[in-house]
């Protein structure tokens, strides 16, 4: 067993004492957010005679066994913990303040207690955004990837690197992960859409065993369920959360995702040029020349990612009902995408 707390009721007043330098006399919790991987949490703190935060937010191990156990195969909870204790510090992203952060031996168990951000407007994949909202995302895009570009010390940090056989891995689960797909969801997802689906599972080998050389960090969960919007009740704009697809590659992953399954169809046709022109722009400023035109192709691949973390997702994490349409919105923005500019043509010719 981990030598910290799992669970919000496994919380004790010696740990809160050690872990805030003060002990609140009664505290309770919440849940928050809608994560399928992690739950999260918000405490709420009553201290006597002394003085404390008021509120902290905290995220732990999902319930859910299926969930868990995914998390535990992929490293997904040690990256988010090292993430926050090693490299948020080294960005230019907007993420919550680390008060605590530790994970189990076996990548199981976690706790991670951090600044609590609220009042915020959650971001909603269902739902959509507004144009300020993406633009506000794509800022953030640039705040992760600028800093990071070619930095060796982020890079090749041993927490980050995955492992050799993680394609080969994934690209041998992924056809699996494709007929439960195909099974849930092939009288509801449009059959065009699900024809792209189709057709990337048959490319997994090509897809998943890809070696790009990597440019930067990548957030890998780049949309808007992941996202706060004007936090504390409005003084910022945006936070970026849920760290545990943190990953080295290329920046198009993270941009060609959000705009695909993130943000909606019918806004990004409005706005895609606007936004990939602000995001070059963005990454400019900070140091990292880039053009629309020079970064096209991954942006149109990159799109995919929405598409394969759709299906693997849906596949290997508790079902919802409200999971079911978070998948479906992803896969329709990421489908719409790869249709509109060629993504799968574009893969084939590498």
């Amino acid at each position: 067993m981990a030598d910290f707390p799992a669970h919000p009721d496994a919380v004790t007043r010696e740990w809160l004492a050690e872990v805030l330098g003060q002990a609140p006399s009664r505290w309770r919790w919440e849940p928050i957010g809608t994560g399928q991987v992690g739950d999260s949490v918000r405490f709420h703190f009553d201290y006597e005679g002394v003085a404390g935060p008021q509120t902290l937010a905290a995220k732990f191990p999902a319930a859910d066994p299926t969930s868990r156990v995914t998390a535990a195969m992929f490293g997904l909870y040690r990256k988010e913990v090292e993430f926050y204790r090693r490299t948020a510090p080294l960005l230019d992203v907007r993420v919550p303040d680390t008060v605590f952060a530790d994970v189990s031996e076996d990548g199981a168990e976690f706790v991670l207690l951090f600044e609590d951000l609220g009042p915020a407007r959650g971001g909603d994949q269902i739902a959509g955004c507004s144009i300020d909202d993406a633009r506000h995302a794509v800022r953030q895009a640039a705040a992760i990837h600028a800093p990071s570009w070619g930095k060796s010390e982020i890079l090749d940090a041993d927490w980050i690197r995955p492992p050799p056989d993680l394609g080969q891995r994934v690209a041998t689960m992924y056809p699996q992960a494709q007929a439960i797909w195909r099974e849930r969801y092939a009288d509801t997802l449009e059959p065009e859409y699900m024809e792209i689906c189709e057709r990337l599972a048959a490319m997994s080998e090509t897809y998943f065993v890809r070696d790009p050389e990597p440019k930067c960090l990548v957030h890998g969960d780049f949309r808007l369920d992941n996202m706060l919007f004007d936090i504390k009740d409005g003084s910022e704009p945006i936070a970026i959360l849920d760290w545990q697809t943190v990953t080295t590659g290329k920046p198009m992953v993270d941009i060609g995702y959000f705009l695909g399954c993130g943000i909606g169809d019918e806004l990004r046709r409005a706005h895609e040029r606007e936004l990939l022109e602000l995001y070059c722009a963005e990454m400019t400023r900070r140091g990292v020349p880039l053009s629309v035109g020079g970064i096209w192709h991954d942006y149109v691949t990159g799109a995919l990612h929405g598409v394969s973390t759709a299906v693997f997702s849906a596949a290997f994490v508790e079902r919802t009902e409200r999971g079911d349409a978070n998948f479906l919105s992803m896969a329709r923005g990421a489908c719409a995408l790869a249709l509109e500019h060629g993504s799968l043509e574009k893969l084939e010719r590498g």
